[in-house]
């Protein structure tokens, strides 16, 4: 039986995606779910105790699989994904007789079920250890505090709407925790040195998903799934983005590119908490997974390439996957962080671990940069990250890896002043800026491809 590495010819699902772990070095003063500690133990309380389901992750390891036994890991990979969510349900909302220790041991006896039979589909060379019965067992945290900017995130019978809770509402004293004046921000962007001669940029006029292409799915991370992300998406260029857009459903499709541009470019939402909510306030991936409020269309959503270092680029093979940021940073940890956040006319001043509040007629700015280097072979890895790498500071990229265009991503958005507001999210990230992420397939033609490098390449700025 053959084992391989993701590549061209097929997509892997996410080992990131499909499981909830605690990391060790979150940034910032986090949570991941919130319930009500003495209602989760049968009883009442005046005031609930905030806490976190953590369990390990059993698809950061994930390497090789056997080709033939793909989908059985991915089938594997999300049922764990769905046994936390289960969990989390009952301590939320406790049904008769639960508890935390009966619950904990429920979850603890049906991972170690799947975890059986993902070590057995994943085959030797997965990455994965021997022995799986360590990752089985779970725990429940309440030593972590909400951030403010999440408050109301949790179930009120509705689907988790929250139209009616006074969070919803909108505020003119927004909260310290959370949040900061980007005008107490220090400048620390510093100018860009480009020390070659490959000064140009290429840019992609996609528009700002105007015609509300929202999904969400994720055809990267968990393909074929419906509902992968947990969060909504904003889509723009490819028209036909969703959890089972295969290559060639993808290459048929129209843009919303001038430029012909049919790559795959998404990212999650931005909501307000001013008392109103879209229609998916009862839906998956809007309020059953706890992301409320009304959706921000983007004021501007640039989307450029360039060199980083100003080094010589090569062409990206089509159907090319790149992810940056991690959708789980704050469970996973900081190291992925690549998202920051800041204010038009203060776009020197950049924050990672939260959100700018903006002075009147600033906008809200997310800047996305996604990774530089390419191993040259593979359209995407089992981690999604490990066939691509971002390089040095004087624009190298590691061994065996080469040098292309820099995708970045600069989202605008007009907040009412005064309003909460946050990125969407798994649920159990709880909404915290440096969950923030975006997403990428390319489906540019040759000559498209050729022009882009072209115009890098030879100092031109081209559009």
């Amino acid at each position: 039986m053959k084992s391989h590495k993701r590549g061209t010819s097929r997509r892997r699902a996410s080992a990131l995606l499909l499981a909830v772990v605690l990391g060790t070095g979150a940034v910032g003063t986090t949570a991941v779910m919130a319930f009500a500690g003495e209602r989760a133990r049968g009883g009442a309380s005046a005031s609930p105790r905030v806490g976190t389901v953590a369990c390990a992750d059993a698809g950061v390891a994930l390497n090789e699989v056997p080709e033939a036994s793909q989908d059985e890991v991915d089938k594997n990979l999300a049922e764990l994904d769905v046994q936390v969510a289960d969990a989390y349900d009952r301590l939320s909302a406790p049904r008769s007789g639960d508890n935390e220790s009966r619950v904990l041991g429920d979850l603890a006896d049906k991972r170690a079920e799947t975890l059986k039979k993902l070590s057995g589909s994943a085959g030797p060379d997965s990455g994965l250890p021997q022995d799986l019965s360590g990752m089985a067992k779970c725990v429940v945290r309440h030593d972590l505090v909400v951030e403010d900017s999440a408050k109301g995130y949790s179930a009120d019978g509705e689907g988790g709407a929250l139209a009616r809770s006074k969070a919803a509402a909108p505020s003119k004293s927004l909260p310290k925790r959370g949040f900061v004046d980007i005008r107490n921000v220090s400048p620390n962007v510093p100018a860009p040195v480009r020390k070659g001669s490959a000064t140009g940029s290429f840019t992609s006029e996609c528009g700002r998903n105007e015609n509300r292409h929202l999904n969400p799915d994720n055809v990267i991370v968990a393909p074929g799934v419906s509902n992968g992300a947990h969060h909504m998406h904003d889509y723009v260029g490819n028209l036909a983005t969703d959890a089972f857009s295969s290559n060639a459903k993808l290459a048929a499709a129209g843009t919303t590119c001038s430029n012909g541009d049919q790559s795959a470019y998404y990212w999650p939402v931005l909501r307000v908490f001013d008392g109103t909510n879209e229609k998916d306030a009862k839906a998956p991936g809007g309020g059953k997974d706890r992301n409320v409020g009304r959706i921000l269309v983007p004021a501007e959503a640039d989307i450029t390439y360039t060199s980083s270092a100003g080094n010589p680029v090569q062409p990206m093979t089509r159907f090319l996957r790149i992810i940056t940021g991690d959708a789980k940073a704050l469970t996973n940890g900081p190291a992925n962080v690549r998202a920051s956040w800041s204010c038009t006319g203060f776009e020197n001043r950049q924050v990672v671990d939260k959100y700018p509040i903006c002075p009147q007629g600033s906008r809200v700015v997310r800047t996305l940069k996604f990774p530089d280097c390419w191993d040259g072979k593979n359209i995407d890895s089992a981690n999604h990250r490990t066939h691509t790498a971002f390089s040095n500071t004087s624009g190298a990229c590691p061994k065996n890896f080469r040098a292309i265009p820099q995708l970045v991503e600069r989202i605008a958005y007009d907040v009412p002043v005064g309003v909460r507001y946050a990125v969407d999210s798994f649920p159990e990230q709880l909404h915290n800026p440096i969950t923030d992420h975006g997403d990428f397939i390319n489906d540019m033609n040759k000559g498209l491809l050729d022009q882009m490098v072209g115009c890098i390449n030879q100092g031109r700025r081209c559009g």
